[in-house]
């Protein structure tokens, strides 16, 4: 996991989520790709995803429970997890939860 992204545009404006229980902002890359870094406060959402998306944890911790398994699994700073894309994931932030979402191109 690289600690910082060089040459990089970022969207000013703040994406607010869930009565500001996720907050976000987009970055964009030369290449046409996109980020978005931001945190999650300590809560219980569902997230709704169009493209493929890579999580990655920076700091905190949650549990995640994709759409259609039973079971949760729990994940930390260091740690990511793949959520396919036009799917949906229950995340239950268990400590203020410091992420990367990387879009993936399908």
């Amino acid at each position: 996991m690289t600690t910082q992204f060089d040459n990089v545009s970022v969207v000013k404006k703040a994406n607010l989520y869930f009565d500001g229980k996720c907050v976000s902002h987009t970055v964009l890359f030369a290449d046409g790709t996109r980020k978005t870094i931001g945190v999650i406060f300590p809560s219980s959402l569902t997230f709704n995803t169009g493209a493929p998306e890579v999580m990655e944890i920076n700091a905190g911790k949650c549990r995640i429970r994709l759409k259609g398994e039973e079971a949760w699994n729990t994940y930390e700073g260091g740690q990511s997890f793949n959520v396919p894309g036009n799917s949906s994931f229950d995340i239950e932030t268990l400590e203020t939860l410091d992420y990367v979402c990387h879009f993936v191109a399908a």
